[in-house]
C-alpha cells in the first residue's frame, strides 16, 4: 500500500507542476525544429505577437505549426510569415484565418538595429518557437545564416555521435 500511495503522490506532483507551468505562462506552444538544422542561429530576439482572441485560445491548446516560419521587416514593421495557427473549433463565424501574416511587436530601436544587421550581412530572421510569458504570446526570433549541404552533414554526424555516446552511457 505504501508504494502505491507514493506513485499516486508522484503523479499528482507532476500534474501540479505541469499546471503551474502553464499558469505562469512560460509554456512552449510550438517549435520550429528545422530552424537549427537549416540555419546557423545567431542573436536571439523575443517579440510579442498581435493575435485575435480565437488565435490565443487555439495557441493555448497547442494548435500551431512553425515549419518554415520566418519574419520580414516591411515599412519599418516586423511581420511573421508561414506560421500556421489552426482555427479554434468553438469559435463562431468570426474565426481567424489559419495562415495569415501576423504583426510582431518590437521597439523602434530594435527594429532599426535588426534592419541594419540584415542589410549589412546576408542574414535572415527565423522564428524558432512560440511561447507564453506572463500570459502574453511571444515569438523567439533568431538572426540566422543558411547552412550548405556540408554543414548539414556535419550536424547530422555530431547528432549521431552524441546519440551513440548516450546509448553507451545508458548501458553502464
Amino acid at each position: 500500500m505504501g508504494r502505491a500511495k507514493k506513485q499516486i503522490a508522484k503523479k499528482k506532483k507532476k500534474a501540479e507542476q505541469l499546471k503551474a507551468q502553464t499558469k505562469s505562462g512560460s509554456a512552449t506552444v510550438a517549435r520550429n525544429k528545422k530552424a537549427s538544422f537549416d540555419f546557423n542561429l545567431g542573436k536571439d530576439i523575443i517579440a510579442g505577437i498581435v493575435l485575435q482572441g480565437s488565435e490565443v485560445k487555439s495557441l493555448r491548446l497547442g494548435n500551431a505549426q512553425m515549419k518554415g516560419a520566418f519574419a520580414k521587416i516591411i515599412d519599418d514593421e516586423v511581420f511573421l510569415f508561414n506560421c500556421h495557427i489552426s482555427e479554434y473549433k468553438h469559435a463562431n463565424r468570426n474565426n481567424h484565418q489559419a495562415d495569415r501574416v501576423r504583426k510582431l511587436l518590437l521597439n523602434r530601436i530594435e527594429i532599426d538595429k535588426l534592419s541594419h544587421e540584415i542589410a549589412k550581412s546576408n542574414q535572415t530572421l527565423v522564428a524558432s518557437k512560440i511561447f507564453f510569458k506572463k500570459n502574453k504570446a511571444k515569438v523567439l526570433l533568431h538572426l540566422a545564416q543558411g547552412k550548405n549541404k556540408g554543414d548539414k552533414r556535419e550536424s547530422l554526424k555530431k547528432r549521431q555521435v552524441n546519440l551513440d555516446i548516450q546509448r553507451a552511457l545508458k548501458q553502464y
